[in-house]
């Protein structure tokens, strides 16, 4: 007999219909984020130095280009957040359609930025050609599909535990997509000429077409394998949109404000590490298989964090971790920025210490956006997991586009060009700038953890707690 049990936000779970949650929604979902990071961290990491070195396109140019991009999802994102809201559920569930429908769509769109035989087209030509291909993968077809895949979470199980389970295997998902990228990348794509690794156009762009195939591989691994067993019942109150109500509702919400603060500030660091690194290992220190060394010892770092943050969260709190992490990662850059290595493996061993507090942040992230969802259905008296993951994703590109618009700035204004690209000043600068702007960035994102953001373990407990006693649990 199908037993139906009221859940959080009015939801029901049909227990004895759907197959119980496990490994295999687990696997399902980090495959998720392990096609969204072929392409998002392919960009994040790597178009900058494409388009600088290939393409001959000024870095200040491309980072205003990835500042306009993301300044645009501001209208995409909510907008997607809002279908995802409004929108009819399906045999698959609410969010899994939009996978398979935009897996394809976003495949494309990032294999047509990186078109090598452009190169020699005029500069109008290439600077139109990254702003319309960069705008359609990121805000267009990566919002289509990444939305919905990030509010899908909530939707997989009510549960806590288990959505730190998924968060925890989302952030390896990522991971596993950073390791065959950073690691791949440097050691297919580079020459040795005249004893400097440069990058070689024509290579990149198929190692970016192979990986918008394995990218819809892995979105169709993740349709197939997860089950959304939460079932939204519609509410009134949530029915209709009102951009005033939604403006107000984001902005007298403590936890969400500082949520978008600190994704602002995390991911202005992360991918400002990235994207240099991609200059400091070949300009700085001429070794690109250093590189490709240091993202496997970062994978090992990864799964370490993955092993010990839940049994960590439970005794200590989300937010609690998240600043010892952002901790030992500002006690990484500051060894980098003072003892200044030449040795390349000691800088890897001092970036290794940066990705364990990183990676402590990351294993709970996916995790406090669906405490701050907890905790502004309890503010509002409604349910809106899309739209409120729509904002975060907003937030989080906005810290994409300030690091893509910093870190371009500034190698401009230090003078980085193909031709530039080995002075002593240059180079120099380069490493400062990949160690003083992620620093600030953790910095900034200790201080809004501790001195703003809410939702310490206590008050999450109680939010849970008054959520269940809510809705008869």
């Amino acid at each position: 007999m199908k037993k139906e049990l009221i859940a959080m936000g009015k939801e029901k779970h049909l227990s004895d219909s759907v197959r119980p949650f496990g490994m295999r929604d687990k696997l399902g979902y980090m495959f998720g984020d392990f096609g969204n990071d072929f392409t998002f961290i392919l960009s994040s990491s790597f178009l900058l130095k494409f388009y600088t070195d290939v393409m001959g396109v000024s870095a200040g140019i491309v980072g205003i280009a990835m500042m306009v991009s993301r300044f645009l999802d501001a209208f995409t994102d909510v907008a997607m957040g809002r279908i995802c809201d409004t929108g009819k559920m399906t045999a698959a569930g609410k969010f899994k359609p939009w996978i398979l429908r935009m897996c394809g769509p976003v495949a494309i769109a990032s294999f047509l930025i990186y078109q090598s035989s452009f190169a020699g087209m005029s500069m109008t030509f290439k600077v139109a050609w990254l702003f319309i291909t960069y705008i359609l993968w990121g805000s267009v077809f990566y919002t289509s599909i990444n939305i919905p895949y990030g509010s899908m979470a909530s939707a997989v199980s009510a549960e806590p535990g288990d959505r730190q389970s998924l968060s925890t295997f989302r952030s390896i998902g990522a991971t596993l997509a950073g390791v065959v990228i950073g690691s791949g990348v440097p050691i297919l794509a580079y020459d040795t000429v005249e004893g400097r690794e440069i990058l070689n156009g024509g290579r990149f762009t198929i190692i970016a077409g192979i990986f918008s195939l394995l990218a819809v591989g892995c979105y169709l691994l993740c349709y197939f394998m997860t089950t959304e067993r939460v079932k939204p019942e519609k509410n009134g109150k949530s029915n209709g949109f009102s951009l005033g109500g939604m403006l107000k509702s984001i902005f007298t919400n403590q936890a969400l404000l500082s949520i978008i603060a600190i994704s602002i500030l995390i991911l202005l660091a992360q991918l400002s590490l990235q994207s240099m690194a991609n200059y400091v290992f070949p300009n700085y220190y001429g070794d690109t298989k250093a590189q490709a060394a240091s993202t496997i010892l970062m994978m090992a770092v990864t799964f370490f964090c993955a092993a010990i943050t839940k049994p960590l969260v439970v005794k200590y709190g989300k937010k609690e971790l998240s600043i010892a992490g952002s901790a030992i990662a500002v006690v990484g850059f500051l060894l980098i920025l003072f003892v200044r290595p030449s040795n390349v493996w000691v800088y890897v061993g001092f970036t290794l210490l940066v990705y364990l507090g990183l990676g402590i942040y990351t294993m709970v992230s996916w995790a406090l956006i669906t405490d701050v969802i907890d905790y502004s259905e309890l503010k509002n008296g409604v349910r809106e997991d899309g739209t409120v993951y729509a904002v975060y994703s907003f937030s989080r590109k906005l810290g994409q586009a300030a690091s893509s618009g910093l870190t371009g700035g500034l190698l401009t204004m230090i003078g980085y060009t193909a031709a530039t690209a080995f002075d002593p000043e240059v180079v120099n600068g380069i490493y400062n700038i990949a160690a003083i702007v992620p620093a600030a960035g953790f910095i900034l994102v200790i201080l809004v953890l501790w001195f703003w953001y809410p939702l310490d373990k206590k008050t999450v407990d109680a939010n849970v707690a008054a959520l269940k006693e809510k809705h008869g649990e």
